[in-house]
């Protein structure tokens, strides 16, 4: 591993861990609002919607500027942001506040391109892996606490601690950042232009794989925050769980992220590439959505969440790993960013939608859709994709 990876990394840890330390609260967070299913989807599309501006905003910021100097500066913003979420006065003004936390979160381009700045192309998917592990650690990490430090009513002061701690490892991250953190390619400056994201949507376009990975994150991104939003709804009707409940129940999905990352991916993708890994990955996504509903018990709610982070784990850094392989080293930060921004269209989009069907078809409908969805997608884009990336490797080697 290269050295200066490992700094990145616990930046990684200690954002994602702030970040979902707030998921499992928020079914519970938005009923002191009294918000319906739908209002309580648009909690979690909201902060996606910030993201889109962000991914794309940042992603070119980070090119010019460096990935050190954005990273600091906006995960110290978004832990400001979740301060003042504690205190919103109403479901709008928090839903806003969300809208704000998700721009000046959307680095997750940042991090990747940070990633691709130190890790040649051959061991970019073991690189993004190591990515994967720091983020799916985060993310078991903070829900537990989360539900921990919950308090057991539906008022805004049971929620104001767990807040508070997501605000604090915010800005512990950014300090990270300025302290340890060091680029590993000198930022162009502010004299350089801006990547125009026009030529990087055109330049996706023009490439059949890049255009087919595109439409994989997006949809599985999608069907994977849906689930995410619905989760709480669907448990607290089925089992009776709270967000001290949930909270542990995150733990699981955190840790099927983990496994994936640290122990599957790296001998998957050297055994059968990123695109047949992609494959797997959307396969196990939509057997964990199939079976929820259909076993419907406590213990199987929480193992198959752990399994549909496993699926989640193995296709997206993949995905995201081919992308940056078959990119040119001056598109890195454009391309990455309009994934991670389409990517975020996706979450804003699909949970609320998810919410509606959730309310008016039945809790178990967006469960067998999401799992159609993704076979969907893995018979129109992923299985194209592995022949488009079989032809690209036989030529290479030929």
């Amino acid at each position: 591993m290269d050295k200066r990876l490992p700094p990145l990394l616990v930046a990684v840890f200690i954002n994602i861990g702030g970040f979902s330390l707030i998921l499992p609260l928020l079914p519970f967070y938005g009923q002191v609002f009294n918000a319906s299913p739908f209002e309580i989807a648009l909690l979690f599309a909201a902060y996606s919607f910030g993201n889109v501006f962000g991914e794309i905003h940042w992603g070119r910021q980070s090119d010019v500027w460096g990935r050190r100097k954005v990273l600091a500066l906006t995960t110290f913003v978004a832990g400001i942001s979740y301060f003042a979420f504690a205190f919103a006065p109403s479901l709008w003004v928090a839903i806003g506040i969300r809208v704000v936390s998700g721009f000046f979160s959307g680095t997750l381009s940042v991090a990747q391109g940070f990633i691709a700045d130190v890790s040649p192309p051959e061991r970019r998917a073991k690189t993004m892996g190591y990515f994967g592990a720091a983020f799916s650690l985060g993310f078991a990490f903070g829900p537990v606490l989360g539900g921990v430090f919950s308090g057991s009513e539906a008022v805004a002061a049971s929620f104001r601690p767990p807040i508070f701690i997501a605000g604090g490892l915010s800005i512990l991250a950014s300090l990270w950042c300025l302290a340890v953190l060091r680029d590993a390619v000198p930022p162009r400056g502010k004299g350089a232009p801006l990547p125009r994201y026009s030529e990087a949507l055109g330049f996706v376009r023009s490439q059949p794989l890049l255009s087919r990975l595109f439409v994989i994150s997006f949809f599985g991104i999608a069907a994977f925050a849906s689930m995410e939003a619905i989760y709480g709804l669907w448990s607290e009707a089925n089992f009776g769980w709270s967000a001290h409940d949930l909270g542990f129940a995150f733990l699981a999905i955190g840790g099927g992220g983990l496994m994936a990352q640290l122990l599957l991916i790296g001998p998957l993708v050297a055994r059968f590439g990123e695109a047949r890994v992609i494959m797997i990955g959307l396969g196990v996504l939509a057997l964990s959505m199939l079976l929820q509903p259909v076993i419907r018990l406590p213990v199987s709610g929480v193992l198959l969440m752990g399994l549909l982070m496993t699926g989640h784990s193995l296709a997206f850094p993949s995905s995201g790993a081919l992308l940056s392989r078959n990119t040119p080293p001056e598109r890195q930060g454009s391309t990455m960013g309009l994934m991670m921004a389409s990517n975020a269209v996706g979450r804003i989009i699909a949970p609320p939608a998810f919410g509606l069907i959730y309310e008016n078809l039945g809790h178990d409908a967006p469960w067998y859709l999401g799992a159609a969805m993704i076979g969907l997608v893995a018979l129109l884009a992923g299985w194209p994709a592995v022949r488009i990336s079989d032809r690209a490797r036989a030529a290479a080697s030929a």
